[in-house]
């Protein structure tokens, strides 16, 4: 088959092969772990490798020969409409463990059909039923007009910020339902993001630096940039194999989540809510009968059977205890102790850990297994907390609390 190597179609070339290669690597991997995100994640980046399709066989000379012309003419390589929702779905299934693809999600790949049949109807009248390039007849491929290249930079942009609100979406259920829930706050989901917003960027960039999508000497930069961050999110995905502990079904647990100055009611620990925690709001409307009893049985859970000691502890857990539904312990802890589930669990784990320090046993053991003891199942993790709760480092406060016991012996010696 006819290719020229020139430097520009080998260099995307090489992105577009190891493309198809990533993308059967994530097939096998969805399909074998049952991971839905993996298998998103693989038509993805399929149709990201045949996005730079055109423009790498537009270099190897294919656009001069009419054969190969009418090959790129007339398949729509560039998918605009199909891979920003394939991009969502992808962020929907890596972050909500309960997404399920329901029949009425096909109704965001109606313009990516539409646009399909658009194709098929195009080769039918010029192949088939005219027998010449009526469609055609202007030399241009249909997937660079004007129209289809905004129409895409809008799709990926709605898309984008479907999946930021979905990120956020995620981030304040997991805070609600999990005590580790910095440990789950996934990196790669984030960048993720940043990718795609870069995405957005350069696709901008150049269509206001060079609007004639079909220029393809002006527009080689754009495809490598576009090449180097599709392969980032191919690799990143595959390496990153994360399984989401969150599901947007429980939603209903994101209570207001409004924090105070309360002070704690139990003695044993000098420690106080930061200032940083503190703001202000109306008053929960929905008042839950007995708070003060159910906050005592939350808080001697705590204090007696310390489940905060469990570093995997989710607020279902606590409902079991209680023999109540999980919305209800997630309103008691927000209305009574003004906290999301995490940082309150997080609080009686500083709390415990305090204790420890001020009984000496930070001498014998190190501070983070003394921290791990208490739950926590991350240094950066324990770190951020202890920080957040008393405004000092744990190794600060030993040394805080150090001159405070030498202080206190003058005193006793006076």
């Amino acid at each position: 088959m006819f290719f020229s190597f020139g430097l520009k179609s080998s260099i995307l070339l090489i992105f577009f092969f190891h493309g198809i290669v990533f993308s059967a690597l994530l097939l096998l991997k969805g399909v074998r772990t049952n991971n839905k995100s993996s298998i998103w994640l693989s038509l993805f980046t399929f149709l990201c490798s045949l996005y730079i399709a055109p423009f790498m066989f537009g270099y190897a000379g294919w656009y001069s020969g009419s054969v190969y012309r009418d090959i790129l003419f007339y398949t729509p390589f560039q998918q605009l409409f199909l891979f920003a929702p394939v991009l969502f779905f992808y962020y929907r299934t890596l972050l909500d463990k309960s997404f399920r693809f329901s029949p009425r999600d096909y109704i965001h790949f109606l313009p990516a059909a539409v646009y399909l049949i658009y194709s098929i109807v195009i080769v039918v009248t010029d192949k088939v039923i005219l027998r010449e390039n009526y469609f055609y007849a202007d030399g241009k491929d249909k997937d660079f007009s004007t129209w289809y290249q905004i129409g895409g930079l809008v799709s990926l942009s709605y898309y984008s910020i479907k999946s930021l609100k979905t990120y956020d979406r995620y981030k304040r259920i997991t805070y609600q339902s999990v005590s580790f829930a910095d440990s789950v706050m996934f990196k790669w989901a984030q960048r993720f993001l940043v990718a795609c917003l870069m995405l957005i960027a350069i696709r901008l960039l150049f269509f206001i630096i060079n609007p004639e999508w079909d220029e393809f000497g002006r527009k080689f930069w754009y495809y490598v940039c576009f090449s180097f961050l599709f392969y980032y999110i191919s690799i990143s995905g595959y390496t990153n194999s994360i399984l989401s502990v969150t599901s947007f079904k429980d939603e209903e647990l994101q209570a207001d989540n409004r924090l105070t100055n309360e002070a704690d009611k139990n003695p044993g620990t000098n420690i106080e809510l930061p200032a940083a925690l503190n703001t202000q709001g109306e008053k929960e409307k929905n008042e839950i009968p007995e708070l003060d009893i159910w906050k005592d049985k939350i808080e001697r859970l705590m204090l007696n059977d310390k489940i905060y000691e469990n570093p995997e502890l989710v607020i279902t857990d606590v409902s079991r205890k209680l023999d109540t539904h999980s919305k209800k312990v997630s309103q008691i802890i927000n209305q009574g102790f003004n906290m999301n589930f995490n940082d309150f669990v997080n609080y009686y784990r500083i709390k415990a850990l305090i204790r420890k320090i001020e009984n000496g046993e930070h001498t014998i053991q190190t501070i983070l297994s003394l921290a791990f003891e208490c739950g926590f199942n991350s240094k950066s993790t324990f770190n951020r907390a202890f920080k957040r709760y008393t405004s000092l480092s744990p190794k600060e406060y030993i040394e805080k609390n150090k001159l405070q016991q030498v202080s206190n012996q003058d005193l006793g010696r006076k």
